[in-house]
């Protein structure tokens, strides 16, 4: 079950590493909002997959409360840019 853990976590950090790029390159402002919003999902995965190799659940509240907050900065993020450069 070991190999599962890594095998994962290597995926994990391979999109990880390719969010890095889209964030860093662009080219445009929502393309990095879903780079960064991409980064937060992956840090929630990678927290999980920890949990579920330690077999301990201590930091649920912890990935709820961060894939929350995720959530609601990239919704406003994108409302503001949207209103800002007159997206339709």
């Amino acid at each position: 079950m070991n190999v599962v853990f890594i095998i994962t976590f290597g995926l994990l950090a391979l999109a990880g590493l390719l969010s890095l790029v889209r964030l860093i390159r662009g080219p445009r402002t929502l393309d990095r909002i879903l780079a960064v919003d991409v980064l937060v999902v992956l840090i929630v995965a990678g927290t999980s997959v920890g949990m579920a190799m330690s077999l301990r659940g201590i930091y649920i509240a912890l990935v709820v409360s961060v894939a929350l907050l995720g959530f609601v900065a990239s919704i406003s993020v994108v409302r503001l840019i949207e209103r800002r450069e007159g997206y339709r």
